[in-house]
């Protein structure tokens, strides 16, 4: 099992971490995971398996990957909680003014060649599923231009 940080969010004292989790075995299979830390508390954003792991493996996948994903965080659960302190993500302005903001995180992100989506993550502390729809709001506002040509 290997464990390597993805990203941080710092806020003030607290922060939201990411990590990729891979478990591999001798048989050839592999789980892939993106886990992420916040206050004390590990969840999974997101798990690739070759092959799909069945519904008891996938129930146990968090006690496989706990101990070692904590020991890279700098300890036990309690003293990732200890570090991070504080909320588990940002302040992020709401309404017109938040959407302008990941308008423009994700225009900046897009000019400098790396993934937009992943650049609004990283500023927001959201997941990949809330940043896709905060993104998806900012082009209904107006401030991105429509994804799909319209017919």
């Amino acid at each position: 099992m290997s464990v390597w940080p993805a990203w941080e969010v710092r806020e003030g004292e607290g922060a939201t971490s990411w990590f990729h989790v891979r478990l591999a075995f001798g048989d050839g299979a592999r789980v892939d995971v993106l886990a992420v830390v916040a206050d004390g508390c590990a969840s999974l954003e997101d798990v690739r398996a070759q092959p799909a792991l069945s519904l008891d493996d996938l129930a146990a996948l968090g006690d496989w990957i706990e101990e070692p994903l904590f020991e890279a965080c700098g300890g036990t659960p309690s003293a990732v909680e200890e570090q991070s302190g504080g909320r588990a993500r940002p302040a992020w302005p709401r309404g017109m003014e938040g959407r302008r903001l990941i308008a423009e995180e994700y225009l900046a992100a897009q000019e400098d060649g790396v993934d937009p989506v992943l650049a609004v993550m990283c500023a927001t502390g959201h997941s990949r599923r809330k940043s896709l729809r905060l993104i998806s709001q900012a082009r209904d506002a107006g401030y991105l231009t429509p994804r799909h040509a319209r017919r």
